[in-house]
């Protein structure tokens, strides 16, 4: 077992998106935890639903690594925090290898994030339309920022033993070594809809085998024994892991709550806080709850789909993103839960609601009843909503002062009518200017997805105010 700063990591890439880094990167963490090795898994970028499969594949949680939202200077550290007793890390690149946030170099690339990791990358390509040619594509890849080190190839969709002689002559050639050669296999495909893979949580029994298969494929295609020795190439890291409770500690102290905030500090109890999970709710950061304990709550997962009450002594509720619009006919006839989340928001209770919970809280979604929190109704779109956001506090509310700026990401197929609230939770910068969201009594519901590990003092704003309602 390796300690966290010496961890062997790989990071796995491609030259685009489609080439087949999912396929590669949850079968490499399948196949290093089948021999027996501790892998760290992890998913550069917000994306949610990749790491649930890097979870079933390593049998430890999926994080992400967003030096959008998190910032370059957290990456590492976050990185430390999840590997902790690791014998390996793998690391599943995002889009293209140095593609990243609009408009802002690098920033958030696979290519940033391995620099920062000081990690080894292995380059995923899709060779089904190529022979000699992949040698300039590699080249390019490899040349193209000398800090990036391509420690070698994955060949994927390899069509034949002929195709494949070709591709390696080429690569020979070229200098970069071939670490495997995967052929089709339509058994590992995972199925997807309007917002990318279907998570696991949706179809766990059909998922475990995807898994299984793809690890199986890549055992029988990679040289695993050339790739762990890539990995124990890793630099070392300096710096020390990323702690929640030491995130909370470093902060300034809090300031005292205003009489539009809620009522002054009582006594400290240890609050409830409600999780929304289930396979409705299946988008949150594991730092989110860790968060949370560190600063003096206790977190309790509950499912809206089969549970019909709040878990016992809920003081707070927060309902992170996922698929609601696709189990609205279920969401909507838990009646008793419905009810039990908008007397709780009555109470002025905190509840926090990104994106999926955003639509829970309203009137309607689709012409179905949800809980009525709010006064808006929401609807599916043809329209994609994606992208990286600046954000700014509007106004006071129990997970942020007015004036807080903090960093999000958009990512939905919905519209909600009217788009903000009487008093709006953010304001955004890009693409336009525009306010989004509602904050009313103690509710702060949003498009936006959050990292909170970016702003620690959310976490204990949201706990200080579950102890004051």
């Amino acid at each position: 077992m390796s300690s966290p700063s010496s961890v062997p990591r790989l990071v796995v890439a491609a030259p685009s998106s489609g080439s087949g880094k999912t396929t590669v990167a949850t079968g490499l963490m399948a196949a290093f935890a089948a021999r027996g090795l501790a892998v760290s898994p992890h998913k550069v970028g917000p994306d949610y639903i990749d790491p649930g499969y890097h979870s079933l594949a390593a049998g430890r949680v999926g994080r992400n690594l967003d030096s959008y939202l998190c910032g370059p200077e957290l990456v590492a550290p976050l990185f430390l925090h999840g590997a902790r007793g690791c014998d390996v890390a793998v690391v599943e690149g995002v889009m293209g290898m140095f593609d990243g946030a609009a408009g802002e170099g690098e920033l958030a690339s696979t290519a940033q994030v391995a620099k920062l990791l000081r990690a080894p990358v292995v380059l995923v390509v899709d060779a089904s339309s190529q022979s000699r040619s992949v040698a300039a594509l590699v080249h390019g890849f490899a040349s193209w920022d000398p800090q990036v080190r391509i420690g070698g190839v994955i060949l994927n969709k390899v069509a034949s033993d002929r195709h494949e002689e070709l591709l390696r002559e080429a690569l020979d050639a070229a200098g970069t070594p071939v670490l495997g050669v995967l052929r089709r296999a339509p058994q590992v495909d995972t199925p997807s809809r309007h917002l990318g893979l279907v998570p696991v949580a949706e179809r766990r029994a059909d998922a475990v085998a995807s898994v299984a298969a793809m690890a199986a494929q890549v055992a029988r295609g990679c040289d695993l024994e050339a790739l762990l020795a890539l990995a124990r190439g890793a630099g070392a890291l300096s710096g020390a892991a990323w702690d929640p409770a030491e995130a909370l500690s470093s902060l300034p102290a809090a300031r005292p709550v205003t009489s539009s905030e809620g009522a002054a500090p009582g006594p400290r109890r240890r609050p409830v806080v409600a999780l929304a999970g289930g396979p409705a709710f299946t988008f949150s950061y594991a730092e989110q709850s860790e968060l949370l304990t560190a600063a003096g709550a206790e977190a309790v997962v509950f499912d809206p789909l089969r549970d019909e009450r709040l878990p016992d002594g809920a003081g707070g509720l927060v309902i992170g993103g996922g698929f609601p619009e696709v189990y609205a006919a279920e969401l909507s006839a838990n009646e008793p839960l419905r009810k039990a989340v908008a007397a709780l928001a009555e109470s002025g209770a905190p509840v926090a609601a990104e994106c999926a919970g955003l639509l829970y809280l309203c009137r309607e979604l689709d012409g179905l009843p949800m809980c009525g929190v709010l006064d808006a109704r929401a609807r599916m779109s043809e329209r994609l909503t994606l992208g990286y956001r600046d954000a700014v506090a509007v106004s006071d509310s129990v997970l942020a002062a007015a004036g807080t700026r903090m960093r999000g990401h958009e990512f939905h197929r919905t519209v909600v009518e009217p788009g903000a609230g009487a008093v709006p939770a953010w304001g955004v910068r890009a693409p336009e200017r525009r306010v989004e969201g509602f904050v009313q009594q103690g509710v702060h519901a949003s498009y936006l997805h959050t990292h909170w590990a970016a702003e620690p003092g959310v976490a204990r704003r949201f706990v200080e105010r579950c102890r004051t309602s």
